[in-house]
């Protein structure tokens, strides 16, 4: 039986400091709202979802230069679907995996904080998985695979997968490298690592770059969150 043609976009729950004069990380905004489009448009039903059913917008995504008219003129329209949805956001205990079959991991920086221990999405993310269906994350949402584990191997699902993800360069380039480091969490390049999957870094920190490894999309940051969400629904497409 083919998986539901229905996708479930995850967002951070956490925030923290990250930039000068105390600004937040958080979720980066459109990490959730390209890929959402894009699923909306590709004939999905799209659902939001957070560990605890709340959320805080990352400062920087919410900036100009991150942020272009279009987009914030959805951000801002809290009647606008995707705003509606984020607003009133579900809880891994509002979902039954069955329903979907197409997972995707948004994010921002403070999906390192939340994501690795967030046991109700990777736990939805594996039954989807197990159902044959795909498992996608963009940028810093690759920090909650190490926790998304095959039933059939034990090991994590991206074990021996080739995956992309926001790039230790860009960290450092970003100047936040300590700051991760603070949080006591791992890169993405490390995550990876640790799960032993092979990371593939794309051309540049900020050059739009997606992998697709059988069920599992991975994109390179935010530049890369619509492609990588079209690449989930050819995955898809391809089950």
């Amino acid at each position: 039986m083919a998986p539901v043609r229905k996708a479930l976009i995850a967002i951070t729950s956490a925030h923290a400091v990250l930039y000068p004069d105390g600004k937040e990380t958080g979720l980066f905004i459109t990490e959730a709202l390209h890929p959402f489009q894009v699923f909306r448009k590709a004939g999905f039903e799209v659902d939001l979802v957070s560990e605890t059913g709340t959320y805080q917008p990352d400062w920087l995504s919410e900036q100009k230069d991150w942020l272009n008219d279009a987009d914030r003129a959805v951000w801002e329209d809290h009647s606008s679907e995707f705003r509606s949805k984020l607003d009133n956001l579900l809880k891994p205990s509002d979902i039954n995996p069955a329903n979907y079959g197409l997972f995707f991991a948004s994010a921002g920086h403070a999906s390192l904080i939340d994501y690795p221990d967030a046991k109700g999405l990777q736990n939805i993310a594996a039954k989807i998985f197990t159902a044959g269906g795909i498992v996608s994350a963009v940028c810093h949402g690759g920090a909650i695979f190490p926790g998304i584990i095959d039933p059939a191997t034990g090991k994590s699902i991206i074990a021996t997968r080739r995956v992309t993800g926001f790039t230790n360069r860009g960290e450092e380039e970003h100047g936040i490298l300590e700051v991760i480091q603070g949080w006591n969490k791992q890169t993405i390049e490390a995550s990876a690592a640790s799960c032993g999957a092979t990371y593939i870094s794309p051309p540049g920190p900020w050059d739009a770059f997606s992998i697709t490894d059988g069920q599992i999309v991975t994109g390179a940051n935010p530049a890369s969150a619509h492609v990588t969400a079209e690449n989930a629904v050819k995955a898809f497409e391809a089950i």
